[in-house]
Parts: structure tokens; C-alpha cells; sequence
């Protein structure tokens, strides 16, 4: 689904990531974790074409999609979920959700109800604007606008950070359903592994813009990444 090989990214004459190699596969949860600052969104960027990679290859089903504008991408089929959230808090929840119809065809501009099946508390603030809303809230509306373009690979960026432990609760269990339909590919970035070990079928361990250890959940040690997180 998702392969990326041997990528390269710089800011400058500062290098982010050094030959960095990532699979992410339909139905299956894989989550690059790491501490602040060794890269994890600087390869968000790079895989939704927020910034080019000076070396290396994307593909998405086998295409070549490094040369497109993010936006392309997003028509690819890839949604994102950025650090921060980003909602828009002068928009009501409900046009939140609709700024996500911009890749999609005239015919797929509608909020699927699933999204509110998963977010029950934003079908009852339909109306409310985005900067009323909690953190934790305003975490589910940034899922839901992304998961709006219907996307096959789904990249959540640090969705965790700051958000209270009752609706980090809710994120999980949201990204076990999606990733259990088997019609899309999840990417979670984290640095908090305790969320991540619950999710995630493969782990990337990523220290100073590389990856250090990579393997599915059953084979990497827990103890090992746990004290490489904690240096």
C-alpha cells in the first residue's frame, strides 16, 4: 500500500531524516514512535507532500506519488491528521467536517454517518464552533474531517498530545474499528508507547531523523524500545 525506501529530507543545510524506509499495509495499525524531534513529523510531511524528500521513493499502490502536490496526494487517497489538530475555531463542527470534501467528486460530498457512530459528541455540536470545543474534542472533529475524503491511508500525527485519558480512550478504540474494516492503511505517530502497544501491529523506532529498530509487534522487545524512549 504505502512504501517508502531510503528517504532523505532537509530543511536547509539541516538534514531531518536519513535514509528512512517505511511499509504500511491495508487493515494494519503501523506506528512510528519516537521522542520529540528525532523526525516523526518531519516524514508526515514528507508522505503528504508538505515537504520534498531529497532522496529516496514514496509509493502509494505501487504509484509514485513524490512529485505531487499535497493536494494530489490527498486525492490519492491519503488523509491527515496533523500535530496540533488545525481545525479551523471560528467554523462551526459541521464545517469543519465539510472542508474535508475538497478532494472528493461532487457526488461524495457528504458526511458519512459512520464518523458520528465513532464521534458521538459531534453530531450534538453540529453547530457549536471549533474553538469552543475541549482539546479532546476538538482531536475527534480533526479525525473526522480526515476520515470526511474517505481515505485509504490515514496518518495521525501525535493524536494523544494534551488530550485527557477518557478520549484518548475513544481515539483508540476508533482506530481499532477503522483499522479492523481492512479498507485502509493506518500510520500513527506517538511517542507515548503504552497507547501505541495497544494499536499497533508493527512498530518504527526512529532516534535523530533515523530509524533504529522496525519490526512487527511480536518481535520487537518492549524493554528495549522503553529504554531507548527514555534516554
Amino acid at each position: 500500500m504505502l512504501n517508502i525506501e531510503n528517504l532523505d529530507l532537509h530543511y536547509g543545510a539541516a538534514q531531518a531524516l536519513r535514509s528512512v524506509s517505511v511499509a504500511a499495509e491495508l487493515g494494519k495499525v503501523t506506528c512510528v514512535i519516537g521522542r520529540n524531534g528525532v523526525g516523526k513529523t518531519s516524514l508526515c510531511r514528507a508522505i503528504t507532500g508538505q515537504q520534498k524528500g531529497t532522496r529516496g521513493t514514496i509509493t502509494l499502490d505501487g504509484k509514485d506519488i513524490a512529485s505531487m502536490a499535497p493536494s494530489e496526494r490527498a486525492r490519492a487517497g491519503i488523509g491527515f491528521v496533523p500535530q496540533g489538530r488545525e481545525i479551523f475555531p471560528l467554523l462551526t463542527v459541521e464545517e469543519n467536517l465539510k472542508t474535508g470534501f475538497a478532494p472528493l467528486k461532487v457526488s461524495e460530498r457528504f458526511i458519512p454517518g459512520e464518523i458520528y457512530d465513532l464521534f458521538p459528541v459531534l453530531k450534538s455540536m453540529l453547530g457549536r464552533r471549533g474553538g469552543d470545543l475541549s482539546g479532546g474534542q476538538q482531536q475527534q472533529l480533526a479525525i473526522g474531517r480526515a476520515l470526511v475524503m474517505r481515505p485509504r491511508l490515514l496518518i495521525l500525527d501525535e493524536p494523544t498530545e494534551g488530550i485527557q485519558p477518557s478520549i484518548i480512550k475513544d481515539i483508540g478504540r476508533a482506530i481499532t474499528h477503522l483499522a479492523g474494516l481492512g479498507t485502509m492503511a493506518i500510520v500513527l505517530v506517538e511517542q507515548y508507547f503504552d497507547f501505541a502497544l495497544e494499536l499497533a501491529d508493527s512498530f518504527i523506532l526512529m532516534e535523530r531523523g533515523e530509524v533504529v529498530m522496525s519490526g512487527d509487534r511480536a518481535r520487537m522487545g518492549e524493554d528495549d524500545v522503553r529504554q531507548r524512549l527514555a534516554l
